[in-house]
């Protein structure tokens, strides 16, 4: 069902319906309060001359009505009173007629209840109250009264033509608004639909702006446009990695063709063969270095993971262990600082090989004889692992920059530049962050804050 149609059905075919049907249960309950109303004014009045029938001269019937001075102002619109003898005819009527005796009472009421009803006599209708009066002398008399109901259905088809008019003013008036309605929607919809096909295209810049609006439909294009702008944020990302992993795979790989080709051109001995070999050795350890940190940088940004509780402490002196043999060989002592226990729900894989990172970044530019510091703190909240060395630290500019995968401070430094941003991508994922901290002396202190209470989504 078009958008039009369902607001036209929902929005005015519907309401107006419903008003309209109120409409006429309301004509019919105005109709039956009418009714009641002239009831109680008919029961009154043959209340008020059933007492008083009989006290004229005599003892004969009569009706106060046509003695009241008013009689001619209400004669007009008064019931019609008649009074009927025991034999069954006419003897009085209100207002009076040429012939009182030449029509007879077809039904008398059996009872001394008043009867109520509606007749139809011509094309009016009457509402009726017949009553049976005993006289003094003991004789049966009836007295009816009658009165037209032609006004109640005058009034009750001037209260539905005025009322079912209104309904229809308004139905015209919800139709044009719904009409307006469902055509400014329908322009949002198109708007956003040529965003959607624009993104589908893999067009995620210049897409065509939005309106001005605030509403619902606003906060889906308002999502669709940012998830656009990280989408190609990402994308942008992606190919700067790509070409970046290409450039960095393409210098080992040139140096081994190199080695490769020059070994098998130019006879050589077992000496320069050797050190062929080992300069090959050397570029496949890090080509293995390299497709490693891609490896890991790749894997924790994909797939959910396993948080449990661990203790930081036992990460941080795992790590020290593991380093122990090359940091003893650099003559570089190893530290950690950490409360016992220091708990925390963490992927406990994840942080082990971002404390590895900090350390093997660390390990190569901390001169012998100096200290690494592994350490571990609460604050505000977050668990705080920060490492730092003694060596030459890392210059202002470039302290947020070196999380950016193959980024160097110093383009003829070592390794592949991508420790910290595996170390960032890892604190993401937890929901914290990377930073080099403000050194306190000489050295580099770089930090990865994690939730105290483990990452909010896993």
């Amino acid at each position: 069902m078009r958008l039009a149609v369902r607001l036209w059905l929902l929005g005015a075919l519907v309401p107006v319906l419903g008003v309209v049907l109120a409409l006429l249960l309301a004509g019919q309950l105005f109709e039956a309060y009418l009714e009641r109303v002239v009831d109680d004014a008919l029961l009154s009045q043959a209340a008020t001359e059933a007492v008083s029938l009989f006290d004229g001269p005599g003892g004969e019937p009569h009706l106060h009505m046509e003695d009241s001075p008013l009689s001619g102002l209400v004669q007009s619109f008064a019931p019609v009173a008649e009074v009927y003898g025991p034999d069954g005819r006419r003897v009085l009527s209100f207002p009076p007629t040429a012939d009182t005796s030449g029509e007879r009472l077809l039904r008398p009421p059996d009872t001394d209840a008043p009867r109520l009803e509606t007749v139809r006599e011509g094309d009016a209708p009457l509402r009726r109250v017949t009553v049976r009066v005993v006289s003094p002398r003991g004789m049966p008399y009836v007295l009816r009264l009658s009165a037209s109901l032609a006004w109640q259905e005058t009034a009750v088809r001037a209260f539905q033509g005025i009322t079912l008019g209104l309904a229809g003013l308004l139905g015209l008036v919800f139709f044009g608004l719904q009409t307006w309605q469902a055509r400014w929607l329908e322009r949002r919809l198109a708007e956003l639909r040529g965003l959607i096909t624009h993104l589908r295209e893999g067009l995620w810049s210049g897409a065509p702006a939005g309106g001005t609006a605030r509403d619902e439909v606003a906060e889906v294009e308002a999502a669709l446009r940012e998830a656009a702008k990280r989408l190609s944020s990402a994308r942008e990302a992606q190919e700067q990695l790509i070409a970046r992993a290409a450039h960095e795979l393409r210098t080992p790989l040139a140096l081994m063709r190199t080695q490769l080709d020059l070994a098998l051109w130019k006879e050589r001995d077992g000496a320069q063969l050797r050190e062929s070999l080992e300069e090959t050795r050397r570029e496949v350890e890090r080509l293995s270095l390299l497709a490693g940190n891609l490896l890991d940088l790749a894997s924790f940004g994909r797939g959910a993971w396993e948080v449990k509780p661990e203790d930081l402490r036992v990460l941080l002196e795992d790590s020290s262990s593991a380093a122990r043999a090359q940091a003893e060989e650099q003559g570089v002592w190893v530290t950690v600082e950490a409360p016992e226990p220091a708990p925390c729900p963490v992927h406990a894989s994840s942080v082990r090989q971002a404390v590895d990172n900090l350390l093997a970044n660390a390990l190569r530019f901390a001169p012998s004889g100096t200290e690494i510091t592994l350490r571990a703190e609460r604050h505000d909240g977050l668990w705080r692992l920060a490492v730092r060395d003694r060596g030459p630290g890392i210059p202002p500019e470039h302290r947020e920059k070196v999380f950016t995968p193959f980024y160097r401070a110093e383009p003829s430094g070592r390794g592949a530049g991508l420790g910290l941003a595996v170390v960032q991508e890892v604190a993401r994922r937890h929901g914290g962050r990377a930073f080099v901290a403000e050194p306190q002396g000489p050295g580099a202190e770089v930090v990865m804050e994690l939730p105290e209470a483990g990452p909010a989504t896993n």
